[in-house]
């Protein structure tokens, strides 16, 4: 006696329901993993006989295939963006030239960049010394003096 029937259709819908996933909470996991439940119903239509243990195993093959594969292309394949910065506000600003409003002591200070104080390190420099951002670290800038 079978308890769990599963016909193409189901891998059809378990898709659509991972592709709505996909929508309301973008990852591109759920994606990959709806193709593969389409795969398993298109592999059930053409073999309607296959036990649903040989379905599932069938499913999560394709599910770690497909996602690996996406990932493998993405990594060489990157996404081109014309704001490659946006999310990265202080990177935004290395190889800017500032003037420090207040001085570095013990090499580390405070410089006012845009509408933002930033905590800075660098060489001892006094007020009004021009200083170029020339990394940044999590939050905090490297700094260079500039002749």
């Amino acid at each position: 006696m079978e308890l769990v029937v599963l016909d193409f259709w189901h891998w059809w819908m378990i898709a659509v329901v991972l592709v709505i996933i996909e929508i309301l909470a973008p990852s591109f996991f759920a994606l990959w993993m709806a193709v593969a439940a389409f795969m398993t119903g298109i592999a059930l239509y053409l073999f309607p006989g296959m036990e649903w243990e040989y379905q599932v195993f069938l499913f999560a093959i394709l599910s770690v295939i497909s996602i690996v594969v996406w990932r493998h292309y993405y990594s060489k394949n990157p996404i081109a963006t014309d704001e490659p910065l946006l999310n990265r506000r202080g990177e935004q600003y290395v190889g800017r030239i500032i003037t420090l409003k207040e001085a570095i002591v013990d090499g580390q200070g405070k410089v006012k960049v845009d509408d933002s104080t930033w905590k800075v390190e660098g060489e001892d420099c006094p007020i009004g010394t021009k200083v170029k951002l020339v990394s940044v670290n999590n939050v905090v800038f490297q700094v260079e003096i500039i002749s």
